[in-house]
């Protein structure tokens, strides 16, 4: 149990601090700096819009090409850390199951702990899954929130051929990615929500079965999943509308950021 505390830990760390080093080679170093990311991709951005074409222009492919590899590597290190959560998770309720007293108090301390770990390194899984499929729509948030300049101007010409119903070569690939990234978050949000509604099925024939502490453990959570499967269930049904229909989603976006 200890030694997968201590793995977890690493992992955390690994998940704040990896992704960068491990998506960047000797022409894409700068882009591990927040601040030259988004600068290159502003400026990218501005040239691949002005060129009218559908196809990127070297500059921005190489920051679209480090985003996929570092949603790569976020997402490896988040399933990991995952996986050890649940086992920990694990090994942790079956220790209080046979324990009494402060230290039992400090399990279920701990149980719950990492229960709420696992859940955030599930979404993270998720959240990287969408960004390794469309790279290039999750970098779009980025183009909001800089100072006035050249990409002002952009902006504005997106909005307006939105408004116009107009669908010029680069608006088609941006309109493509954002249904992608929408799609695969539901596509995905539902292939999670039937596994968690499996989970759920098998903790209450357990429960049924069951007596004392187990009985409350498994009460616990399977009260818990179900919650979090009609949570997500929101999130796929918004997604897949937005998938289904993206111009009132990408008009909004583009009026007001992500």
């Amino acid at each position: 149990m200890k030694r997968l505390a201590v793995l977890a830990v690493a992992l955390v760390v690994a998940f704040v601090v990896a992704p960068g080093l491990l998506a960047s080679d000797a022409a894409t170093a700068d882009l591990r700096s927040e601040g030259h990311l988004v600068g290159a991709f502003r400026s990218g951005f501005v040239t691949y819009w002005g060129s009218g074409e559908r196809n990127f222009d070297q500059g921005l492919q190489r920051v679209v090409d480090y985003w996929f590899r570092y949603h790569v590597a976020k997402g490896v290190l988040a399933g990991a850390l995952l996986v050890v959560l649940v086992a920990l998770a694990v090994l942790i309720w079956r220790a209080f199951l046979r324990t009494d007293g402060l230290r039992a108090a400090g399990l279920a301390v701990s149980g719950v702990l990492s229960t709420a770990l696992a859940v955030v390194s599930l979404a993270a899984v998720m959240a990287n899954v969408h960004g390794m499929a469309a790279p290039f729509g999750s970098l779009l948030p980025m183009l909001f929130g800089a100072p006035a300049g050249p990409l002002d101007g952009t902006l504005v010409q997106i909005r307006q051929q939105l408004a116009d119903g107009q669908q010029s070569p680069p608006l088609e690939v941006i309109t493509d990615d954002y249904v992608l990234f929408h799609a695969v978050m539901a596509v995905e949000g539902a292939i999670v929500v039937a596994a968690l509604a499996v989970l759920a099925v098998l903790l209450w024939r357990r429960f049924a079965r069951a007596d004392g502490r187990t009985r409350r453990v498994l009460a616990g959570y399977g009260v818990l999943v179900p919650l979090l499967s009609l949570a997500l269930a929101v999130v796929v049904a918004a997604n897949a509308m937005t998938a289904a229909h993206p111009r009132p989603g990408l008009e909004g976006f583009f009026a007001g950021g992500w």
